[in-house]
């Protein structure tokens, strides 16, 4: 008789027999040593940077020049710049549309326009305009003017720019006693 068939003839035991293996086997499964380790990092904060740009000269005008003749010298003015934000950043100056006196005779048209970056301050020691390291920025007419990359300042750096402006020239008598006006913008981005 073969084991099979002993088992079989004897429900009791091969029932018994059953058992004690699924036991063992739960026994096996079951005794393995399971380590567990944690760890944790609390606290976790963000925050977003900030841009601002300080303006020396914020709702005043930068230059204002009357009498200008053609090809006459040239009226000047500086502003000081600051990116006092924590974030570096690209600023950019731009101007509102020119309001002349007279549509016909845009003077906006014939006043040329300089602006140039003097330099970063060292410190609180401003930068000399004119002294042979300036950066020109923008050259051309008032009226032709579109924004002007005035480059990349660092968190805490300021600049000096220098304004300057020009009666053309080839303005001739129509533009006698004519008048325009901007808004100079900054922004930084």
């Amino acid at each position: 008789m073969s084991r099979l068939q002993l088992l079989l003839s004897q429900p009791r035991t091969a029932l018994g027999a059953l058992l004690t293996v699924a036991l063992a086997a739960t026994a096996v499964v079951g005794s393995g040593a399971d380590f567990t380790a944690s760890s944790e990092n609390p606290g976790n904060t963000l925050s977003a940077g900030t841009l601002h740009i300080v303006n020396s000269k914020e709702g005043v005008a930068v230059l204002s020049a009357g009498a200008l003749q053609p090809g006459g010298a040239a009226a000047a003015g500086t502003v000081d710049l600051e990116n006092d934000g924590s974030l570096g950043a690209d600023i950019q100056l731009s101007r509102s549309a020119p309001a002349d006196s007279d549509a016909t005779n845009p003077l906006s048209g014939k006043i040329d326009l300089t602006v140039v970056d003097c330099g970063a301050f060292t410190g609180s020691t401003a930068p000399t305009c004119g002294d042979g390291d300036d950066v020109a920025r923008y050259t051309g007419t008032l009226a032709a003017m579109s924004p002007v990359a005035l480059g990349h300042f660092a968190a805490g750096e300021q600049h000096r720019v220098r304004f300057s402006a020009a009666l053309d020239g080839s303005a001739g008598n129509a533009f006698q006693g004519g008048d325009t006006s901007v808004r100079f913008d900054f922004d930084a981005a």
